[in-house]
């Protein structure tokens, strides 16, 4: 073949493989833009609360709304109780310890039970998965009334401690089948390795089963915080004014009176900002931990 027959067919070559990496780059951004709008859409509801927030309640009730309206804080400062009205820290407080205890019990727990379930598994360990999902099955509220009944009898009504148990036991499920497939994901040569020169059980766990497998438990634990955080059905019916949360709170801002939005708005910002500082903290290990059981 002459050189000036194979100069045309080198640049059709050429051209061919250039359009295919062109489609695909225009392909890409048309993807990424339309990925930008609809995260911008879904981030819209919590943008207009952080606004509204800032309100006055007479500019917050227009319709439409305004976007050029006056800012204050006076949302923020009724909420902390700047008029004379509630003070919110017993009910952080009391999110925050159900919270903190209760997600502290499920990785106690979900841990040894992910371990026996993922790397030295019991006989018929799927029928025990399927028995934790079935927990789940069953609606909350159909249970609202028996628990409400034994919290009366047993004199734990508007107790702190009650709620730590429920959440636990509401989380535990979802604990140990986040755990399993993390755990599984662990080598068994170094827990092998580690029984070898002697490790029992406890130590395994805590010293070579928990840094390994690190991110998934922090995905586990931010998953399980929030759950716990943002839990009102049982918290509403089984608290009063000792152990009343965060969540229960914010009913207050609802009264016959009217909807105080702005205020409704600040007491909202307020309550979502230790899950947002945590997963802000953690997102690192949430990435990892929520990738380790993906099919590679």
């Amino acid at each position: 073949m002459s050189a000036s027959t194979a100069a045309p067919n080198r640049t059709r070559a050429t051209s061919k493989a250039t359009a295919p990496t062109a489609r695909a780059r225009r392909r890409s951004t048309v993807l990424g833009l339309a990925a930008w709008a609809v995260g911008i859409v879904f981030c819209l509801p919590a943008l207009w609360m952080v606004l509204t927030s800032f309100h006055s309640e007479a500019d917050a009730a227009t319709n439409p709304p305004s976007l050029a309206a006056s800012l204050t804080l006076d949302g923020y400062r009724t909420f902390f109780g700047g008029d004379g009205g509630p003070t919110p820290w017993p009910p952080l407080v009391n999110s925050l310890t159900a919270s903190l205890f209760s997600t502290l019990l499920v990785l106690l727990l979900a841990l040894p039970a992910a371990y026996a379930l993922s790397i030295r598994r019991v006989s018929k360990w799927t029928d025990v998965m399927f028995f934790f999902l079935s927990t789940k099955m069953l609606p909350v509220v159909a249970g609202l009334l028996p628990i409400y009944l034994f919290a009366k009898n047993t004199g734990l009504l508007d107790n702190i401690w009650l709620l730590v148990l429920l959440y636990t036991s509401m989380n535990l499920p979802i604990a140990v089948w986040m755990m399993q497939s993390f755990l599984a994901d662990v080598p068994v040569s170094i827990i092998e390795a580690a029984q070898v020169d002697g490790a029992k059980l406890p130590t395994v766990l805590g010293r070579v089963v928990a840094p390994v497998a690190a991110p998934g438990i922090a995905a586990t634990a931010l998953i399980c915080f929030i759950f716990s955080w943002n839990e009102l059905l049982f918290a509403r019916v089984l608290t009063g004014v000792v152990a009343g949360t965060a969540p229960v709170h914010l009913t207050t801002f609802v009264t016959s009176q009217g909807l105080f939005l702005a205020q409704l708005c600040a007491a909202s910002v307020v309550v979502s900002l230790p899950v947002l500082i945590a997963g802000y903290a953690a997102q690192d290990k949430l990435v990892q931990g929520l990738s380790l059981g993906a099919v590679k």
